[in-house]
């Protein structure tokens, strides 16, 4: 059978929980050969390297190391850089038969983008998700992946309703799942096994689990000040782990909000996670307070309810059918849903199908054709 080679390209920290199941389930055709490129967007190694170790990676074989900075620049960066990889083409010769790109960051523009020039195909792994939000950089990163992508791999219904609604052909798309989940269900059990909870003095379904970084949550500091105001009355009642994310961190110094989080007695501030530990706490977590899209499909599939701190969302089965609501930044919409995780009055949500940890599967059968 001829040898197909495919570009697989991952950036930042979402990107790597789903292009590792992909390249594992890669391994049962001999006839595809991978190549990992890694960008750098996410250079800092509590938000890049650690994912490789856990996640249970092989190391990049090309490393672009184009690092953060402006939208613009940071995109050009990536582009000059992964058009120059393409036209090298893969070790031993010869040239690229598909490029492959997962989510919504700027690495997967760009290096679309580069190949869609190079007339190499690409496949988009979560092609479809719509906010209708284009204040949203990711909203544009996701519309014109999808349009210069000839292979579109779907996790959700509503994905396929979108990309029909925008005049993409029936053959070009294919639902199979969420990639993102087979990782989770792929590591749950050694993510159990890890220490987290003792070590940070909580038991399970004893506690909740906090992530914040978008804008609109962190850049007003009266918004971000009354988001924490709850967060900090509910600690009193059930313990709050809050992993900052170093951009939220700077805002917390900015404007001098650190102190009053930091004197709360069950609002814990740690410092970022890897994978497992996060997933050990999300998993045992009594609820999850985020902005997060990861964290809106991973709730879902393991049946914790999410308040999410969004106005919208790419994601709608997690709402309509999973565990989470979309709260936006509405400190009393907040209050009232904490109150009813509290007190049992959270509706419980459903695993929508296909969820089932094989959507890689599916993908790689679709790519080794």
């Amino acid at each position: 059978m001829t040898v197909r080679n495919l570009a697989c390209v991952v950036g930042a920290r979402p990107n790597f929980m789903k292009m590792a199941p992909l390249l594992r389930a890669l391994e049962a055709y001999p006839h595809v050969r991978t190549t990992l490129i890694h960008t750098g967007q996410h250079y800092d190694a509590s938000l890049s390297d650690v994912f490789f170790e856990e996640l249970g990676m092989r190391r990049p074989d090309v490393s672009l190391e184009v690092g953060s900075g402006k939208h613009g620049a940071q995109t050009a960066r990536i582009l000059e850089r992964m058009e120059a990889t393409l036209e090298q083409g893969p070790a031993g010769g010869g040239r690229f038969d598909r490029l492959v790109v997962v989510g919504d960051v700027n690495s997967t523009l760009a290096a679309a983008l580069a190949a869609a020039k190079l007339l190499i195909p690409v496949a988009h792994v979560e092609a479809g998700l719509r906010s209708f939000d284009r204040t949203m950089p990711e909203e544009t990163n996701r519309i014109v992946t999808d349009a210069i992508s000839d292979m579109l791999l779907v996790s959700e219904p509503a994905g396929v309703e979108n990309l029909r609604r925008e005049g993409r052909p029936d053959d070009a798309m294919h639902l199979v799942g969420n990639v993102m989940i087979d990782t989770l269900r792929h590591l749950l059990p050694v993510a159990r096994q890890k220490d987290i909870l003792p070590r940070l003095g909580v038991e399970p379904s004893a506690f909740g689990f906090v992530t914040l970084h978008r804008p609109s949550n962190v850049d007003d500091p009266a918004t971000l000040s009354r988001l924490l105001s709850v967060l900090n009355e509910c600690a009193q009642k059930l313990p709050l782990i809050f992993p900052v994310h170093p951009r939220t961190r700077s805002k917390l110094e900015n404007f001098r909000l650190t102190t009053p989080v930091g004197k709360s007695g069950g609002l814990r501030l740690v410092e970022p996670l890897g994978y497992l530990d996060c997933l050990a706490l999300t998993s045992q977590a009594k609820v999850i307070v985020t902005d997060s899209g990861g964290l809106q499909e991973e709730s879902t599939a393991l049946g914790v309810p999410c308040l999410t701190l969004r106005e919208n969302t790419e994601r709608p089965v997690t709402v309509d059918e999973g565990t989470s609501t979309l709260i936006g930044n509405d400190a009393d919409k907040l209050e009232r849903c904490l109150a009813q995780v509290l007190d049992g009055r959270y509706p419980a949500g459903r695993c929508p199908d296909l969820w089932d940890g094989r959507a890689a599967e599916r993908i790689a059968a679709i790519l080794a054709k």
